[in-house]
This record gives structure tokens, C-alpha cells and sequence, in this order.
């Protein structure tokens, strides 16, 4: 296939996981493709594998400068910006009671306001041009408790009003918005997770296809929404769980105690 012949997609936290998948899928397809990432060594490796359609810029999402210079490389060097996909994130966990004021900042910066920042910027340059697709990575942990996880839940709950918000909001200028959620998916960032048996298990309990997801299980849907296949979708939140939504999220506090 080829949906993305001729668009620029800017992608971040593209060095590893979905965001690496995304990037690779998207040059699959046709599309040229911005990397924003905080992972230096991470993208210089990604540069290498895609070549030439993959432009990497190092920026921390969480602050608006290197936001706004990240995505105006769209411009600079393909003359806009068609698709967006905000992926960039990361978690500090810890009950309530003994999670820091940094903690709780560090994890709802990166997961909740990193996305205002792209959104915004994003929008911008979409609008100059015509309209595009802005696709947010959000989490189921944004739909279900997570204990242990309050700031990461918060801000990927937040994530999602936020894609509304701006589908409605940016609607006027073509510009579509939604959000995905993914389930357990086998990355670098639940790589402890995956690696410690008892807890991969109480996952896997509470999955009915009885898997983590691939970063590319989470591409497809991904796709699909920035594409013109989605050109009567906005403001929509997907959930791709493999059906984990219905059973509830582990309580992993039963490990600790153990």
C-alpha cells in the first residue's frame, strides 16, 4: 500500500517502540518522516535503517521551544506538514501517598502536556496548508485505575478529552484528531514488565487473546486513522487492548506484598 505517497508525518518518541514502528511504517507507505526524540543514539540508529525519507531531530517534547523548532523541520525541509502522531512518554509510578511533586510532574509533562505542545504547533502548520491528521497516544491506563500509576492514568485520561477538545476546535481548518489507547504492548518501556514472570502473567490473565500486542498491532489502527480511509473520523478514542478493558487492570501491590 501506499496511502501516504507525497506526505510529510512527523512522529515523536520515534527512536523506540510504536513511535519506531510508526516511523518505519509510514516510509513503507510512502510518506517523508520527521523523528522527534530525546534519544540521541536511539535516532541516529533509526536515520541509518530508513536513510534519506527520515529526518531526526533531538528535542525534549516537554518543552515548547524545541517543540516548535522540531516540527517547523516539516516546513524547512518538505515544505509542510500533513500527519502527526504524538507518542512520546514515559512514567514515574508510586502509590499516592509517597510519589514526589517531580514525579507526578515529570510523568504528566511528558505524557499529558508534551501532547498540548505538538497539538498545538502541529495545528499551526497543518492549518497553513490546508488541514491534515493529528493522531494522539493515549492508554487504556487512561480509561481504567492503575495503582501505583496515578500520574501516568491522569495524564493519558487527559490525553484523551484533550484530542476532543481539539477535534472540535480544529475541525474549521480540516484538521482531524484522535486518539489511540493501547493495551500491554511489548516495548522497551514495559520491558520490566515483560521480564519478571509473575507480573507478565497478571497481565496476561487479564488479556482475552492472551498477548501483548506488537508495536506494529498498535500501527495498523494508527495508520488507518491519519489516512484519507478515516476522512469522516475525528475526535474518536480507540482502544486496542485485545479486549483488556473488560477484565480491569492487575493489582500489582498483591506482588510487593509476596
Amino acid at each position: 500500500m501506499s496511502r501516504f505517497t507525497g506526505k510529510t508525518a512527523l512522529v515523536t518518541g520515534a527512536a523506540s517502540g510504536i513511535g519506531s514502528a510508526l516511523a518505519t511504517g509510514l516510509i513503507a507507505e510512502g510518506a517523508n518522516v520527521i523523528g522527534l526524540d530525546i534519544d540521541e543514539a536511539g535516532l541516529q540508529k533509526k536515520a541509518a535503517e530508513l536513510g534519506d525519507s527520515f529526518v531526526s531531530v533531538i528535542a525534549d517534547v516537554t518543552v515548547e521551544s524545541q517543540v516548535e523548532a522540531g516540527i517547523a523541520t516539516a516546513a524547512d525541509r518538505f515544505g509542510g506538514l500533513d500527519i502527526a502522531f504524538n507518542v512520546a512518554g514515559g512514567s514515574r509510578i508510586g502509590a499516592i501517598t509517597d510519589l514526589t511533586e517531580a514525579d507526578w510532574d515529570f510523568t504528566v509533562d511528558l505524557v499529558q502536556k508534551s501532547v498540548f505542545l505538538c497539538t498545538k504547533h502541529e495545528a499551526r502548520l497543518m492549518r497553513d496548508t490546508g488541514g491534515g491528521s493529528i493522531v494522539n497516544i493515549s492508554s487504556l491506563d487512561g480509561r481504567i485505575p492503575m495503582p501505583g500509576g496515578s500520574p501516568y492514568a491522569t495524564g493519558k485520561a487527559g490525553v484523551v478529552m484533550f484530542t476532543k477538545n481539539a477535534a472540535l476546535e480544529l475541525a474549521q481548518h480540516r484538521i482531524r484528531v484522535n486518539s489511540v489507547l493501547p493495551g500491554l504492548v511489548d516495548t522497551p518501556l514495559v520491558a520490566a514488565v515483560m521480564g519478571y514472570e509473575p507480573a507478565k502473567q497478571m497481565f496476561l490473565d487479564r488479556i482475552p487473546l492472551g498477548a501483548a500486542a506488537t508495536p506494529e498491532q498498535i500501527v495498523a489502527p494508527c495508520l488507518f486513522l491519519a489516512s484519507d480511509e478515516a476522512s469522516y473520523i475525528t475526535g474518536i478514542d480507540m482502544v486496542v487492548d485485545g479486549g483488556w478493558e473488560l477484565t480491569n487492570f492487575p493489582n500489582l501491590a498483591k506482588l510487593a506484598a509476596s
